[in-house]
């Protein structure tokens, strides 16, 4: 069992920025700072022009109010993260743009980040993320359609990037998972992967990727277990996608971080949460191929379960 700093379990969240907005986002951030829970807030860095495919849009450092809303969270104690340079596909030059800008504005590199669905820049992504036959089952279950779609890792490609996600980010995030306490899901995390040598340093996270999605996995009995286990969890969500209706926060979802909060648990960003973890640990940081085998297998299982594998 982990020693957190303070209290006897930990909990952060990874925000997707999709579909966020200071509008639909800021009254879910208002209300976490009152509560004491400093998480992680991703952000897209470059507006696309018109006639890019995007999926998910959302705001961007380019406007300023949102570009003031995100400083203003860095300076209450959230961290800002990374999902790609933008939500339509960047090339190796303009992702490189962003990384300087985000550093630039923010103050500090992107420490965590999480690739963007659809973009052709996101790295060790779609099949090369899974190991082993799960790699197969993938592109099987896809009708490999996602096979040569995402190559920010690839070089020779416009959207490789993969020396400068080693440069600048220190934490990618790759499976999510079912469980609440997600450092029992995968206990190595961070971890170091051989077969993606550019990404620095590996972690998991629970599924909350909706509001009800959110709600059913931050349960009373889950956070319980969660207490009772003296475990982690990282939460993957997006909170522009529904959490906000005509300015106010879902009440079902208030009550349940509440509780949670209630509870005084390690309540810290992404990138010090996994800071810890490592600091706790020491030693070696690498993955058996076995282990990664493992985390494939029961990643696909549990989206083959839930109808989707992306």
């Amino acid at each position: 069992m982990m020693e957190w700093p303070r209290g006897t379990f930990a909990f952060t969240v990874f925000d997707d920025t999709d579909f966020s907005t200071v509008e639909n986002t800021k009254p879910v951030y208002d209300f976490l700072y009152e509560c004491g829970f400093r998480t992680t807030k991703s952000c897209w860095v470059r507006q696309p022009d018109p006639e890019e495919q995007g999926k998910c849009p959302g705001s961007t450092l380019a406007e300023d109010e949102y570009r003031q809303w995100i400083l203003d969270l860095r300076d209450r104690g959230f961290e800002i993260g990374l999902h790609n340079a933008s939500f339509a596909s960047s090339t190796r030059q303009q992702t490189k743009e962003a990384l300087e800008t985000f550093t630039r504005i923010v103050g500090y590199p992107p420490r965590s980040f999480a690739n963007h669905a659809g973009t052709r820049d996101s790295v060790y992504w779609g099949p090369a993320r899974l190991s082993g036959v799960s790699r197969l089952v993938y592109n099987i279950l896809t009708r490999f359609r996602n096979k040569k779609l995402f190559v920010g890792h690839k070089k020779g490609t416009p959207f490789y990037w993969g020396d400068l996600l080693k440069e600048y980010v220190t934490y990618v995030r790759n499976f999510t998972y079912t469980e609440i306490n997600t450092i029992a899901v995968c206990p190595e995390m961070p971890y170091e992967n051989p077969e993606t040598p550019e990404a620095n340093m590996w972690f998991a996270s629970c599924d909350g990727h909706d509001l009800s999605t959110f709600c059913k996995a931050l349960s009373e009995e889950r956070q319980d277990q969660l207490e009772s286990e003296g475990g982690c969890c990282i939460m993957y969500t997006h909170f522009g996608s529904g959490f906000v209706h005509g300015g106010a926060i879902d009440p079902e979802f208030k009550r349940l971080m509440k509780r949670l909060a209630s509870k005084g648990g390690y309540f810290v960003p992404v990138g010090p949460l996994l800071d810890s973890i490592l600091e706790q640990r020491g030693g070696d940081n690498s993955i058996s191929r076995r282990r990664r085998c493992a985390l494939s297998r029961k990643w696909i299982c549990q989206k083959i379960r839930m109808g989707g594998t992306s």
